[in-house]
């Protein structure tokens, strides 16, 4: 594998914001769907958190393919949810844009300890990432099912190795967490604005 497999994601995110600043829909839903083979290398251990992140890019997806000039802007999927009053709903948009955002925010932070944490355990780094992130939206059932799974992540060494390839592992997850947190950040802010940012899981 030339390089890592962060390199496509990567690429994406030169392309995620307008010449005016703002996040573009197509190439934010790209940037997460190039996350999906990281997330692979978990095996079954993050299967439930790919399964999410794929449905909710579907969602969003099939909204902006519905009409791509007028859903141009990623947070334009929300604006129209919001003037109709559906935002709300368990079905939309809004709320997958929300739980998407939340899923990448735990990424990000198991990428920062895989990093920073060297001598963690594969286990240690997603629990704590997982206790800092997604804890707090999840139910007692969902929580006690992650930290169960959890437990079924691959040794670190191996995973790194596997992700690794060709390139600089560590350089790319750094400069990958660098450059894609702040959006992470933007889309909280975002839906903090409409009270649409605190929404727990069912």
């Amino acid at each position: 594998m030339e390089g890592t497999v962060f390199g496509p994601a990567l690429k994406e995110l030169e392309h995620v914001k307008s010449e005016h600043g703002e996040i573009l829909s197509k190439h934010f839903l790209e940037v997460c769907k190039h996350i999906l083979p990281v997330i692979d290398k978990f095996g079954t251990a993050l299967a439930l958190v790919k399964s999410d992140i794929g449905g909710n890019v579907s969602r969003l997806e099939t909204m902006y393919s519905s009409n791509p000039s007028r859903f141009n802007y990623l947070y334009s999927l929300v604006q129209v949810e919001v003037e109709t009053k559906t935002a709300k709903s368990s079905s939309s948009c809004t709320n997958g844009l929300l739980w998407l955002t939340r899923a990448m925010d735990f990424l990000v932070a198991l990428f920062r300890n895989l990093v920073e944490h060297e001598d963690w355990t594969m286990y240690q780094a997603c629990t704590d990432s997982y206790n800092k992130t997604l804890k707090k939206w999840h139910g007692w059932l969902a929580s006690s099912s992650f930290s169960v799974v959890m437990k079924l992540a691959p040794s670190r060494k191996k995973f790194m190795e596997v992700i690794g390839g060709t390139g600089d592992i560590n350089a790319d997850i750094g400069k990958f967490c660098t450059t894609f947190s702040p959006l992470l950040e933007e889309n909280h802010k975002f839906l903090a604005r409409f009270g649409l940012d605190d929404m727990k899981a069912s």
